[in-house]
């Protein structure tokens, strides 16, 4: 992952385009996040969204999450990775889709944020406390992993919540 660097940065948190794919094929990824309450571990998923795994490693990597606020928290979901905390930023890009029809949205699904209609944000992510909401997904999200460990700290997440970091680990 010494190739994952912020080449297209133009500030702390704005870049000029996604970043280059850096992740290894045929390797398993986790993500660690430490949030003011406990950490959670997100087992990602290159396979079903190589673009997506590989931007969040390399923000994640670059600091680009430090400090940042849920800025939503629902009975049924978080958010987060927002540098202004309310909704409304992102890095300077947004993702392509990476629709993958096997993957159920269920508890502790992560995807990327969108808004409806719109395009799929370069930065802010969610995860599910909970099933999605009716039938699910109207629009394509781009699932990008899984929490295998730490739910319990992300069902008391409330948006005074921040994360600390994020580390990854490759296997």
């Amino acid at each position: 992952m010494a190739n994952c660097t912020t080449s297209t940065a133009t500030g702390p948190y704005a870049f000029i385009a996604a970043q280059p794919i850096c992740i290894l094929p045929n390797h398993k990824y986790r993500a660690t996040m430490s949030t003011t309450q406990g950490e959670v571990v997100i087992e990602l998923l290159p396979d079903s969204a190589p673009v997506t795994v590989n931007n969040f490693i390399v923000l994640a990597l670059n600091g680009y999450y430090n400090g940042s606020q849920f800025w939503k928290s629902e009975d049924w979901v978080v958010q987060a990775g927002d540098p202004n905390g309310n909704g409304t930023g992102g890095p300077g890009y947004n993702l392509p889709e990476e629709p993958s029809s096997f993957l159920n949205w269920e508890l502790g699904a992560g995807g990327m944020a969108r808004v409806p209609g719109g395009p799929i944000n370069g930065s802010q992510f969610f995860i599910e406390k909970a099933a999605w909401p009716g039938t699910g997904p109207t629009a394509t999200y781009n699932r990008f992993g899984t929490v295998v460990s730490g739910m319990d700290k992300l069902q008391v997440v409330t948006t005074t919540d921040k994360i600390n970091s994020i580390s990854i680990s490759v296997t």
